[in-house]
């Protein structure tokens, strides 16, 4: 299959390296710096390039600030049958974008990235696969994600969304508030130095990342529980009240070893 890949950022890279064994793959990228370590497939920076190479599939891996803007950029140099994907953790759009694009299509969400997942030792790892739109779309991801030895989930994009409002907003909450009441440590102990390397991993991401998934719709009724236990833990700490601790860290044991 001739499979274009949109961006050569570091997911972009890892699917460039991925397919182009077996399939007959190219990079568009503006940025001709950022392909100067993709290897095994074509590189275009221009429209012209991509028309010429006519994909058969499209996988967006832009920034997810421009995943919508880099396919109104792309759409017009495209063959009628293409299919278009994206593997954004973002589906803010997409689904009405699709339907009104004319292409057949297929979402998915590689739910770990560059910054924290090993990358050659995934089978800890899950992906999502959006049921909705192109069905041999969805067979192609389901296959290479099968054979990288992921745990696949099918969601509608509705589902995803909730989904995504538990796995990242809740973690991502934390750390903000971890980093923000956070002061500098002159003998860091193992669990602060661990904290802090998630919340430098976190932070490193890009601005609108974050602020997309704590826009989530679904992300507010999720930090409102924060909050809840927060208070409740607050008021055990200040009456210094024994039982109620026990009772909670059974509870929270409890919630850690049914995950």
């Amino acid at each position: 299959m001739k499979i274009l890949i949109m961006g050569a950022g570091k997911m972009g890279s890892f699917f460039i390296d991925l397919l182009s064994f077996d399939h007959e793959v190219a990079v568009v990228e503006r940025d001709a710096k950022r392909m100067r370590f993709t290897y095994n497939c074509q590189r275009f920076t221009t429209m012209d390039e991509v028309k010429a190479f006519a994909p058969e599939m499209v996988i967006n891996a832009v920034t997810v600030k421009f995943t919508l803007s880099a396919f109104d950029e792309i759409m017009p140099y495209l063959p009628k049958d293409c299919i278009i994907s994206d593997i954004s953790s973002v589906k803010t759009g997409l689904k009405d974008y699709y339907e009104k694009s004319g292409h057949p299509y297929v979402s998915t969400h590689p739910m770990f990235g560059p910054t924290f997942a090993n990358l050659n030792q995934l089978s800890e790892e899950n992906a999502i696969i959006i049921n909705e739109g192109d069905y041999m779309g969805r067979i192609f991801f389901k296959d290479l994600y099968q054979r990288l030895g992921l745990h696949i989930y099918e969601y509608s994009f509705d589902e995803h969304d909730r989904t995504v409002a538990y796995s990242l907003s809740i973690p991502f909450v934390s750390t903000f508030v971890f980093a923000a009441v956070m002061k500098h440590q002159d003998a860091p102990g193992t669990t602060f130095k661990r904290h802090m390397n998630i919340a430098r991993g976190v932070l490193s991401e890009d601005d609108y990342l974050l602020q997309e998934i704590l826009f989530n719709p679904y992300t507010h009724d999720q930090v409102s529980q924060i909050r809840s236990e927060l208070k409740e833990l607050l008021q055990i700490i200040d009456n210094k009240d024994s039982v109620k601790m026990k009772e909670y860290l059974a509870k929270i044991r409890g919630h850690v070893a049914n995950e």
